[in-house]
């Protein structure tokens, strides 16, 4: 539903989920959004939206695919939301329950002695004793006059259309989770790689070196150099295994797995898929699941103000009541024990110290928080997208120009050291383009990893698949909803 359809005047809606539920409630007088939105993205040229329902398969990785089924069967967070779906549905089934009948059923019996005249010495004598046996039929109705409880009804309805939201959200934000942890732990793995490449090529340097001063070639200095230099390197070896043992525990937990970091993955980071097409800006507000929720949501406020506003007004209840009474059993089944009433209370209230305009103005106010909460996360979901595709061929240059950068740092490596192996150039020169080269690839691979990283981001705000989630089946959920 859009809010286009939000005015202040009265319309009737109906909820055609659960029950069918129509009242004419007060809309407020705001536009949708305070800002207007572009017929397309302004970071890419418009395209139609194709939002890949299962898009991390893009990444063409079995293990990583293997790892989302296993988080959305097993995470204890998405089983958290799936439970909190389930009690917003139950409460709205709740709410509706106050625009029926109310009916129910009794039997009861008593005894009872009395004092009283009984028979001179025989049994009794000065009391006597009664049985009652009663059996009832009651029923209680408040009749909705003014649509006060039908509304009650909707908002309870649409509460649980907004948890359905939240819940489709939380399921596309755990895939995010595990692509990211997935690709963090194979970054980190990379970058062990390259740290355990350059401690080897750094003992054979310093190797090399201790032989030059053996010989009397080089300053002794130089080999206490290449040793502090190698033993920089293993410290930072040890930080980057630092790292991946953090990381891939984390991805273990997150997947519902005692994290033992025994997970084993790729050591090679895989290839940015094509750039999914955005489409505008109107779809992504009717697609994003936080902002259909806070939309739900904001109908929800509006019912709750309409049924504030008609708690002014006169209420009517019915009370009836039926059944049979008799001192024996078997006198409840006969004609002469029939009983019945039935009565009507009509109330207006008139005096309650404020009390009903306070109820009103908060509901007033939770209407006008729940709208700019919407606005917010409207024009967060807008932010994410253009930030997103902005910054898309940013990141690829930067990853171009580090790869670059990697290349020219190892060849100085090479030159540097032939060049002080004739005593052309300092040995500070040598270490130095060898921190750098180091540096520089380890550079790269970051690079290589925020742009993919951008590009899970980007899925995520583009905010598709997991449309047949259901609170209402346990069995829609996990891999089942793949």
């Amino acid at each position: 539903m859009s809010l286009s359809m939000l005015g202040r005047t009265a319309a009737p809606l109906c909820l055609g989920l659960l029950v069918s539920a129509c009242t004419t409630v007060h809309r407020p007088e705001q536009t949708p959004l305070p800002v207007e939105l572009p017929g397309a993205f302004l970071a890419v040229s418009g395209q139609e939206a194709f939002v890949s329902d299962t898009w991390w398969r893009e990444f063409d990785d079995t293990q990583l695919n293997r790892f989302v089924e296993r988080a959305l069967d097993h995470n204890p967070g998405l089983a958290q939301a799936i439970a909190r779906a389930r009690i917003a549905e139950a409460q709205s089934r709740g709410d509706r329950a106050d625009l029926l009948p109310q009916l129910s059923a009794g039997l009861n019996s008593s005894r009872q002695r009395r004092p009283g005249v009984g028979i001179p010495g025989g049994e009794g004598e000065g009391y006597s004793i009664t049985n009652s046996h009663n059996a009832t039929l009651d029923v209680s109705w408040e009749v909705d006059l003014w649509g006060r409880l039908s509304s009650l009804s909707a908002a309870g309805q649409a509460d649980f259309l907004a948890a359905s939201e939240q819940l489709r959200g939380m399921h596309q934000s755990l895939v995010a989770d595990v692509v990211s942890l997935y690709l963090d732990v194979v970054q980190a793995r990379a970058q062990v790689d390259l740290s355990e490449r350059t401690v080897k090529a750094l003992s054979e340097f310093a190797r090399q070196v201790e032989n030059r001063v053996n010989e009397g070639i080089v300053s002794p200095t130089d080999v206490t150099l290449a040793y502090a230099n190698l033993g920089s390197a293993r410290a930072g070896l040890e930080q980057r295994r630092e790292n991946l043992a953090r990381v891939t525990r984390q991805l273990e937990t997150l997947m519902g797995d005692y994290p033992a970091g025994g997970l084993v993955t790729t050591r090679e980071l895989p290839a940015v898929p094509p750039l999914p097409a955005a489409g505008v800006p109107a779809e992504l507000l009717a697609r994003r699941p936080d902002v259909r929720s806070a939309e739900w949501s904001l109908l929800a406020a509006d019912y709750r103000l309409g049924a504030a506003e008609r708690s002014f007004l006169p209420s009517l209840s019915l009370t009836g009541s039926t059944g049979s009474t008799g001192s024996e059993l078997s006198e409840l089944f006969s004609s002469g024990s029939f009983i019945w009433t039935i009565a009507g209370n009509l109330v207006q209230p008139i005096f309650q110290g404020g009390r009903l305009r306070a109820q009103a103005d908060v509901a007033e106010g939770q209407l006008d928080e729940s709208f700019y909460a919407y606005v917010e996360v409207a024009l967060t979901a807008l932010s994410e997208v253009e930030t997103a595709l902005a910054v898309d061929n940013l990141l690829a240059q930067r990853v171009t120009q580090t790869d670059e950068s990697a290349g020219y740092a190892e060849e100085a490596v090479r030159v540097s050291f032939n060049r002080y192996r004739q005593g052309i150039e300092p040995f500070l020169n040598v270490l130095e383009s060898q921190q750098r080269a180091l540096d520089s690839r380890s550079a790269y691979i970051t690079a290589q990893y925020d742009r993919l990283e951008n590009r899970i981001a980007l899925h995520l705000a583009l905010g598709g698949g997991f449309d047949t989630v259901s609170a209402l089946d346990p069995s829609v959920t996990g891999t089942s909803a793949l």
